[in-house]
C-alpha cells in the first residue's frame, strides 16, 4: 500500500479533530492543500455517486448531513471533467433552488458551495447579472428558481442539480420542465438534494426505477458539526415526527384513513411521567415462534390520580421463543414497578401464563381476550388521544408509525400491528374498563 493510501485511510478512520490534527501536521502544506481538496478523500459513501445506472441520484437527509456538499462535489467533477463524475467535462449544466436567493447563498457562496470547493486555478467565475458561472475550461452552469417554470423553457444541458426540491413552490412543472431541458451529451443526469417532505414530487422520484437514493443523517456528520448543536437540536428532537425528517432525513407520512394523527401525538409529547397511580405491560404474543414469526408486541403505559394516561416504553422484538419474550416483559414489569403484567391469550390460552410463570412466579398476569376486531378495539383507545387523555412519555418512533399507518384494513404493508395491539390493551385496562365494558366521553 502506497504512503498517500495509508494516509487516505488514516484520515477516513479518523473520528477525533486531535487525531486528524496529529495526522495532518505530518504534511507539507502542498500535500495538505491537495488532499484537502481532494473530495474522495473526505466523502462518505453515501455523498458519492451510485455506482448503478440511474438518471436521477436523490440524496436525502437531514439538516446539516452533507446533501449540499454532496451537490456541489457532483457539479464541480462534471464541469472539470473528473472520475468518478464524468469522463470528459460537461458543458452546460441547470442550477435549480427554492429561489434564486437560495441557489446564490446556499449553492454557488454557502461554505459548502461551488465557489468554496474549489482551488483559485480552477475556481468558476460568478456573474450575478448573467445567472451564469462560467469556468476556465468553457463549462457553464444556469442559475434557474423553483418560482419560474417557464424559465426552463430554450434552455438545454446534459446535466442538472436541483436543491431543496421538496421545498419548491411549483415543484411538478418545475421538474417537468427541467426534464425536457435533460437533451445534451450521451448520458444526460441529475442530482436531487433535499430534506425529506412528503410532497407529491418526492415520492414520484423514489418510485421512478431510474433514480438511485442514498440517505443521510445529521448525525453521519457529526465531525463537522458544533457539540452545542448535536447536543441541542438532536438531543431535543431525536425520535419526534420534526427530528425524524429534519435530523434523520425520513419521509414521513400519515395514512388519510389511519385512526392516529401525528400532530395529536406530537402536540401532547413530554419527556418523562409524573408520579403514576397504577402502571400496567402489556404483551401481545405471537401467534407462532421461530423465525418467521411476528414480533412480540411489548408495552408499558400508567394513569396519574387525575386520570391522564401515559405511554412509558415500547420494548416490542421479533422473539424465536416464547421465554425470550417472557423474560423481556417481566424485566420491563420489574423495572417500572408495574402493577400487572396484561397478556392477549387468544392465541395461546393458559399457555401466556404458564409461560410467565416458569421465568417470574411472583408476576401477577391479568389475562384479556379479543372479541371484536382489531379496529373495534383500537377506535375507542384512539379517541382518548383525539381528546388529549394520552401522552407519550419520550418517543417511540417504531410504535408511533404503525399508529398513524393502522387504517380499516391494517397496516398498509399487511403487516400485524403487534406493537399497537399491546398498547391498545394497555390503555384499555387503565382509561376503558369499567365492569367489563369500554367507556369513553365523546367529543
Amino acid at each position: 500500500m502506497s504512503s498517500a493510501s495509508i494516509l487516505r485511510a488514516a484520515l477516513r478512520a479518523s473520528d477525533a479533530r486531535s487525531e486528524l490534527a496529529e495526522i495532518t501536521a505530518l504534511l507539507s502544506d502542498a500535500d495538505w492543500a491537495r488532499l484537502r481538496d481532494d473530495w474522495l478523500v473526505w466523502a462518505r459513501a453515501d455523498q458519492l455517486p451510485p455506482e448503478s445506472d440511474w438518471t436521477t441520484w436523490l440524496v436525502l437527509g437531514g439538516r446539516g448531513a452533507g446533501k449540499t456538499r454532496a451537490g456541489a462535489e457532483w457539479v464541480k467533477g462534471l464541469a472539470l471533467g473528473r472520475p468518478p463524475f464524468a469522463a470528459a467535462p460537461a458543458g452546460r449544466i441547470a442550477l435549480v433552488g427554492e429561489t434564486l436567493a437560495d441557489v446564490r447563498d446556499v449553492m454557488i457562496e454557502g461554505v459548502s458551495g461551488l465557489l468554496r470547493i474549489h482551488r483559485k486555478a480552477e475556481r468558476p467565475s460568478w456573474r450575478p447579472s448573467l445567472r451564469r458561472l462560467e469556468w476556465p475550461n468553457g463549462a457553464v452552469a444556469q442559475v434557474f428558481s423553483s418560482e419560474d417554470p417557464e424559465s426552463l423553457r430554450g434552455p438545454q444541458f446534459e446535466a442538472a442539480w436541483a436543491d431543496e426540491v421538496a421545498k419548491w413552490r411549483h415543484a411538478e412543472a418545475v421538474w417537468d420542465m427541467l426534464q425536457f431541458g435533460l437533451r445534451l451529451g450521451d448520458r444526460p443526469r441529475q442530482v436531487a438534494t433535499t430534506t425529506p417532505r412528503p410532497v407529491p414530487l418526492l415520492k414520484r422520484l423514489i418510485a421512478d426505477p431510474g433514480t438511485a437514493v442514498t440517505r443521510a443523517s445529521t448525525g453521519a456528520n457529526a465531525f463537522n458539526l458544533a457539540p452545542r448543536f448535536l447536543d441541542a437540536i438532536v438531543g431535543r428532537y431525536q425520535g419526534t415526527r420534526l427530528g425524524r425528517q429534519e435530523l434523520d432525513g425520513e419521509l414521513i407520512e400519515d395514512r388519510e384513513d389511519a385512526l392516529w394523527r401525528r400532530e395529536e401525538i406530537e402536540r401532547l409529547r413530554i419527556e418523562r411521567a409524573p408520579v403514576l397511580k397504577r402502571i400496567v405491560v402489556a404483551v401481545d404474543p405471537p401467534a407462532s415462534s421461530g423465525a418467521k414469526a411476528d414480533a412480540c408486541g411489548i408495552v408499558a403505559a400508567g394513569r396519574d390520580e387525575n386520570g391522564m394516561a401515559y405511554v412509558l416504553a415500547d420494548q416490542s422484538f421479533r422473539s424465536g421463543r416464547p421465554t425470550d419474550w417472557a423474560a423481556r416483559a417481566i424485566g420491563l414489569y420489574h423495572a417500572l414497578e408495574a402493577d400487572a403484567l396484561v397478556a392477549e391469550v387468544n392465541q395461546g390460552g393458559d399457555m401466556v401464563a404458564a409461560v410467565v410463570r416458569e421465568v417470574d412466579a411472583s408476576v401477577p398476569v391479568r389475562p384479556v381476550r379479543a372479541t371484536r376486531g382489531k379496529w373495534l378495539r383500537a377506535e375507542p383507545v384512539a379517541a382518548l388521544y383525539a381528546q388529549g387523555r394520552v401522552r407519550h412519555a419520550g418517543t417511540f418512533p417504531a410504535l408511533e408509525d404503525e399508529l398513524c399507518d393502522f387504517g380499516p384494513e391494517g397496516l398498509a404493508g399487511g403487516r400485524s400491528p403487534d406493537r399497537l395491539d399491546a398498547l391498545v390493551w394497555a390503555l384499555t385496562v387503565l382509561m376503558l374498563e369499567s365492569r367489563g365494558r369500554p367507556k369513553v366521553r365523546h367529543v
